[in-house]
């Protein structure tokens, strides 16, 4: 008789009540208290991640346990840890980011240097599929190229810009089909990253060739910045011809994407979301979802409208410092340590007292974003001044050419003798 699959508990990268592995934790001493845990987790169950989870909230291992035969849902162990823990703010981040890097490594496979990785690896969560990409630029080719390292079939490339596609090709032995209906025959799963609405619309949509020919039981995974409304138009599109989509919204870039370390917003419908995690979580540290089609793609929004005017402000707080002859350096400092800081200070400061703009985010795609921002604070009635201000820079720096620059390329309008100010 052949023997009954292992049942294992949930990955230690989702997460709960702001804590990553918790659901894990969960699921470990529900099976624990059943007498279903397998024989080689009982020994080490308390400790490991477990043990970093009890330590950092100072809940005891009895206490939790006694809790969760109480407990029934998810949500109500959420309340009780937030009840009971005492892990401030920054415990957590730091329980989290440890969790999360911890490195591990499985012989063979090129890909895997975390040990959350290593656990879903072992755990079979890195199901086999055929995976097709179209837009492989440097994010697009940067997942591709992790998710062949994990051992995952990347059937076919395609761009827009075909030596693009050729080149990756040669890289992963993929192929590059003609035609984009032919992608979809390749794969069982295809995951866009294109540049705008207008290109998904190109893709799904084009006369005489498109996604959606013969593309009943695929899946449409779109990582792309974009509006809701094309998420929505897509998604119709694909249920009538029996395919599904999934938005998968990415605030990472290019190093995180090749490493497996985005950190992604999904939205639609949750069952989708729940037969492609997988595939999500080898290319990703956090998936979230987010909810129905469209919200991910808003909250990414406002996610890039926030970075943007963090960019702008830094650009301008900088500027003004070197205009006062002020030491860079040291004013970096002290924003980090005061109220100026920001994730922007640690990724764009540097960047913008060296001048180097080397693209990882352009201005470009920057100005696009808080175009798309906007235009839903429109149709939501509301007026975001800084928005708007921040995208006449970011569009500024495109009229003068300056559009394939990094973001921290707006500097160049602030600081004197740069361009707006020689």
């Amino acid at each position: 008789m052949a023997k009954a699959p292992v049942k294992y508990p949930r990955s230690p990268k989702e997460t709960l009540g702001g804590y990553v592995h918790l659901p894990r934790f969960i699921d470990k001493a529900r099976m624990f208290l059943e007498g279903t845990l397998p024989k080689d987790y009982r020994k080490n169950f308390g400790g490991g991640y477990d043990g970093m989870f009890l330590k950092v909230t100072k809940i005891r291992k009895d206490a939790f346990l006694k809790a969760l035969k109480t407990l029934g849902t998810d949500a109500e162990v959420e309340k009780w840890v937030k009840k009971n823990s005492k892990a401030k703010a920054k415990d957590i981040k730091a329980f989290n980011e440890a969790v999360l890097t911890y490195p591990g490594t499985v012989k063979g496979v090129a890909g895997i240097r975390r040990m959350v990785d290593v656990i879903d690896h072992d755990e079979k969560r890195f199901v086999p599929k055929l995976i097709a990409f179209v837009g492989v630029g440097r994010m697009g080719a940067n997942m591709a190229r992790r998710l062949k390292d994990l051992g995952y079939d990347v059937t076919a490339v395609y761009d827009s810009h075909r030596p693009l596609a050729e080149e990756l090709a040669r890289e992963i032995g993929a192929h590059v089909p003609a035609r984009l209906a032919d992608v979809t025959a390749s794969a069982d799963i295809i995951i866009t990253v294109v540049t705008n609405d207008q290109a998904m619309r190109e893709v799904f949509f084009g006369e005489g060739d498109n996604l959606l020919i013969g593309a009943a039981g695929k899946i449409f995974i779109n990582c792309a910045t974009l509006s809701p409304a094309i998420h929505h138009e897509v998604e119709a599109a694909a249920n009538k011809v029996g395919a599904e989509t999934l938005e998968a919204c990415m605030a990472s870039s290019i190093t995180q994407a090749r490493n497996g370390s985005l950190y992604l917003m999904c939205g639609g419908n949750e069952s989708v979301f729940k037969k492609v995690s997988p595939v999500l979580n080898a290319m990703s540290l956090i998936c979230r979802f987010v909810g129905k089609t469209g919200d991910a793609a808003k909250v990414k929004a406002l996610v890039n409208m926030v970075m943007n005017i963090n960019t702008a402000g830094l650009a301008e707080g900088l500027g003004l410092a070197h205009a006062m002859n002020l030491n860079l350096g040291l004013v970096q400092e002290v924003f980090s340590q005061t109220g100026a800081n920001s994730r922007v200070l640690v990724t764009d400061g540097g960047d913008m007292e060296a001048r180097d703009h080397s693209c990882f985010f352009s201005a470009e795609h920057a100005a696009k974003d808080s175009g798309i921002a906007l235009a839903l604070a429109k149709e939501n009635g509301l007026a975001l001044p800084l928005a708007e201000a921040t995208l006449g820079q970011y569009k500024k720096m495109v009229e003068l050419g300056l559009g394939n620059l990094d973001k921290s390329g707006i500097a160049e309008l602030t600081f004197k003798g740069r361009t707006l100010h020689k």
